[in-house]
């Protein structure tokens, strides 16, 4: 049990003491610590991360556990600011996830540009709250402008529609999030209820509640399609939206991996035929999470606008491609959407967390306006009014002032650099004869596996059942690898489970990469490979 620590007499909980904590350190010494590491962190803070934290310190998640069961909240001060950071920087630090290494090539979070932590200190010291003008003013202002360049990034309107929209205080082309997550949840919120409609005594489900419009309209199921691929934050919006997780309906994928457009059709025509049924949303996907691929948008967007569904697009990871000319066209389609999520905290380069989502259709958000009395006042121009978070930092002035500093051309740099060292990782891959290439990168996220030659040749001959034990064997060769390779600190790689082919009715284990740091280059991913190929030999 770990020792509970007592404050220094010297250390005491008064007015005083209060005061010059509140408004500056408290003696020279803290200031000298927090400037000597800050200078490093704001003017090197790869370097710094490199440094003092590696990719993480090679240490067990159950030993560090009972290192932090003390659960008493000290009466007066421990400790003074000086040697809180030095504790940061020689206890905290080294036991992170260091995701600025360009040898982290396993999940969507990676470096940020060093001028972002300036950013989001500035951000942080104005502390603007953007639910109300009273406590915002000018960021307000600023992040309809901002929402204004994506939205006109993603849908492309004229000069005349964003001069009339971007300060009009009666539309909203857009808002910032939380993340993804409560991004997509704003978009079937905005779905759900522009399904149902006013009727007779029923005036929206957002007064009159699920039941009621259920009864009005005289449904007893409403559902959305997705392909399989389709992130779980859409499932988590079935559920808090009333419409059971059970129907956000999964659609199985082709060839290319994206959704199945022949089984998708299917599918509609049957939920259509029972007339109890509402198909309250499509949506389409720019980037997979597991794999990277991009659904085909144009023909989504043709089959929503047929049979007048709404359209979304979950391009939380792809949508800052639209900033590249060599590779936006893989994005076409993405402008017929309804509605169209994208997260700043992804390919946008930004610290967590943000997100956002748009919407073709100005008075789209006003589906789901919200009033008190205190804040965003009926007739009031507050954001608020139209978001589902309530106090929200203005991580507007984050994007906005680093697509200053970047530009597009800036940002598709650093978005093609992805794309196209993916695709060289792939060729790496299938060059290994002890490696197999599972899904090849659209983007800059694939999947491979370790599958040695000779098993690679009794899978082409097995029967379904010997096929299934040796893919559990290599399930079990994989998983070893990946934990062995992320506990030894130097190298990262996640992993999760796919068909490696359409007719293998086995998900197995696949190693997943997501090249995004622009300082990954081919010579990392082939120590990455070298690593794995060596922790394979010493098994």
């Amino acid at each position: 049990m770990p020792r509970i620590k007592n404050s220094p007499p010297s250390l005491v909980a008064d007015w005083d003491t209060l005061h010059r904590v509140f408004i500056r350190p408290e003696d020279e010494n803290s200031r000298k610590t927090l400037v000597k590491y800050m200078e490093q962190i704001l003017f090197g803070l790869h370097d710094f991360l490199n440094r003092h934290v590696g990719v993480t310190e090679e240490i067990s998640l159950i030993k560090l556990a009972e290192e932090y069961t003390d659960t008493r909240i000290n009466k007066n001060p421990q400790k003074k600011l000086a040697d809180v950071i030095k504790d940061i920087i020689d206890e905290i630090a080294p036991r992170a996830v260091n995701i600025t290494s360009p040898y982290f090539i396993g999940h969507m979070t990676s470096a940020i540009p060093f001028f972002m932590v300036h950013l989001k200190a500035i951000t942080a010291a104005l502390n603007q709250n953007v639910i109300k003008l009273e406590t915002s003013k000018v960021l307000s202002i600023l992040e309809k402008q901002i929402l204004a360049k994506i939205h006109r990034l993603i849908f492309n309107f004229d000069d005349h529609f964003y001069l009339k929209h971007v300060q009009n205080t009666e539309t909203s082309l857009g808002v910032f999030t939380t993340g993804g997550t409560t991004a997509n949840l704003t978009a079937l919120w905005v779905a759900r209820n522009k399904s149902f409609s006013p009727k007779e005594n029923f005036e929206s489900i957002e007064k009159n509640g699920f039941f009621e419009a259920m009864k009005a309209h005289d449904l007893e199921r409403a559902v959305v399609l997705v392909s399989k691929r389709g992130h779980f934050s859409l499932k988590k919006a079935g559920g808090i939206l009333g419409l059971g997780n059970q129907n956000i309906i999964p659609i199985d994928i082709d060839s290319n991996r994206s959704i199945d457009l022949v089984k998708l059709e299917k599918k509609i025509k049957e939920l259509q035929a029972d007339k109890k049924t509402k198909i309250v949303a499509i949506i389409g996907i720019a980037g997979a999470t597991e794999t990277g691929i991009i659904d085909p948008l144009p023909k989504l967007a043709d089959i929503c606008k047929t049979r007048g569904i709404h359209f979304h697009v979950d391009a939380a990871w792809g949508g800052p491609v639209l900033l590249s000319e060599k590779y936006r066209h893989l994005l076409k389609g993405i402008e017929k959407a309804d509605s169209v999520t994208i997260d700043c905290h992804k390919q946008f380069y930004m610290p967590m967390s943000s997100g956002m989502v748009y919407f073709k259709d100005p008075k789209a958000l006003d589906q789901i306006v919200y009033h008190a009395r205190y804040v965003n006042r009926p007739g009031s121009v507050d954001l608020g009014i139209k978001t589902l978070e309530g106090s929200r930092e203005a991580n507007s002035l984050i994007l906005d002032s680093a697509l200053k500093i970047m530009g597009s051309k800036g940002y598709a740099l650093m978005i093609e650099h992805g794309i196209e060292i993916a695709g060289q990782f792939a060729k790496m891959i299938e060059q290994r004869p002890l490696f197999q290439l599972v899904t090849k990168p659209q983007l800059n996220i694939l999947t491979y596996r370790i599958v040695p030659v000779d098993m690679q040749k009794k899978l082409e001959t097995a029967d379904k059942k010997e096929r299934q034990r040796l893919n559990a064997f290599l399930d079990d060769i994989n998983i070893k690898i990946q934990r062995i390779q992320r506990e030894a600190g130097f190298s990262f790689v996640s992993r999760t489970r796919l068909k490696t082919s359409l007719d293998n009715h086995y998900n197995t284990v696949v190693l997943r990469s997501v090249i995004m740091n622009p300082m990954t280059n081919v010579d990392i991913l082939n120590e990455i490979l070298d690593e794995q190929e060596s922790i394979f030999h010493n098994l």
